[in-house]
């Protein structure tokens, strides 16, 4: 099974921290769609019946998707059915923002082939919405909530921690309030200074504190604490869900599993070359109206789906599995593995257990640091 992503690079206005590609003119709105729908066409498999190209997951992500009419969504969701095999009840997932999410276009969406929301409301406090110069405000997250929770089983929700000036008991606030609308799905992350953002200046020019990693640590625990205090799995570092609520988009990543990325951008994975489209939409609309995929690929060496799989599998529940190392990737990485985790066994950061190599409590929040380590660099050479 694969998915697909739909890459949509609009916003309204730029997030501070944000250093993903979108552009707040809507001038090329109509040609981007029309692209993004030729392109789908375009990367349409030889053998769409294969088994690994039937499609299971297909992911609006941005930009803000939600900035797109329904009429948008669905047109590009039909040329995905048009060209390629889709599973019966496939996941549908949109990514939205709160000032995007009326009561009438709730209802709309809810009548759609849309059965996912994915809402960015990254706080529910007044001043840290401004401090990212978010779309929307406090009141209208509450109230999008309010309004998707009737309508959408299926609801994820954005939330941001380690923000300067949020103390231990506002985070708490912050999760009590997600917790409280019966949220089945949470992804939450650490406030990043990104180089070349507003953020990144504002800290320079002393306008906005630097984040803390201590105060990111202890919002991190916290966030563990009363997620899985609620019910929750925390399947991977930054996400927690409900039992049969984990994205499954998502989750097909972790896994290694192929994707077709779509739109400017976007990647693309198919088991053995990693594929990035150009990250202009002026650009990206002329190739594809030219009949040109603007695209680069690499073939991942054996090293580089080693170190993706340490990468990924330390970041999830499902670990990273001592025989599956042996197997596909040899000995020799086996034996470097081990030598390189044993100082992190010793400091309890790692742990075996079925010949599962994941972290501990304690190392969850290092992971990212310790699958470095880890990574073999120069086997190959």
């Amino acid at each position: 099974m694969s998915g697909i992503y739909i890459h949509i690079p609009f916003c309204k206005q730029a997030c501070h921290y944000c250093d993903f590609h979108f552009s707040t003119s809507m001038k090329k709105k109509d040609d981007m769609v029309l692209a993004l729908a030729k392109e789908i066409g375009m990367r349409k498999p030889f053998d769409s019946a294969q088994d690994d190209n039937i499609i299971e997951t297909i992911y609006f992500g941005g930009g803000t998707p939600s900035v797109l009419s329904n009429e948008e969504i669905n047109f590009l969701i039909s040329e995905v059915y048009k060209n390629y095999k889709v599973i019966e009840n496939p996941e549908i997932t949109l990514e939205a923002n709160p000032d995007d999410l009326s009561a009438e276009r709730i209802l709309e969406l809810s009548k759609s082939p849309i059965n996912r929301l994915s809402i960015g409301i990254q706080s529910f406090y007044e001043d840290d919405l401004k401090m990212m110069n978010r779309a929307h405000n406090s009141e209208e997250a509450k109230k999008c909530l309010e309004e998707a929770t009737k309508y959408f089983d299926n609801i994820s929700l954005d939330l941001i921690y380690g923000i300067p000036g949020m103390s231990d008991e506002m985070w708490r606030q912050n999760i009590q309030t997600a917790l409280d609308f019966g949220i089945p799905h949470i992804s939450s992350y650490a406030l990043t200074v990104e180089p070349k953002t507003a953020l990144s200046k504002l800290i320079q020019t002393g306008k906005i504190a630097e984040p803390q990693d201590e105060v990111a640590s202890n919002h991190f625990m916290i966030l563990v604490e009363m997620l899985q205090k609620n019910g929750f799995i925390h399947y991977e570092l930054s996400n927690f869900g409900k039992e049969n609520y984990f994205s499954k988009n998502n989750s097909a990543y972790w896994l290694g599993k192929k994707y077709i990325g779509i739109g400017p951008s976007a990647h693309s994975y198919d088991g053995v070359k990693r594929g990035w489209n150009i990250a202009n939409n002026s650009l990206y609309i002329k190739a594809i109206q030219n009949d040109e995929l603007p695209i680069e690929t690499e073939t991942l060496t054996i090293s580089d789906r080693y170190n993706e799989y340490i990468m990924t599998g330390l970041r999830t529940i499902w670990g990273v599995s001592l025989d599956r190392i042996e197997k596909e990737f040899g000995l020799e990485y086996l034996t470097y593995l081990q030598k390189q985790a044993q100082k992190f066994l010793n400091d309890d950061l790692l742990f075996i257990k079925n010949n599962i190599l994941k972290p501990t409590p304690k190392g969850k929040f290092l992971t990212d640091g310790i699958a470095s380590d880890l990574f073999y660099l120069n086997l190959e050479e």
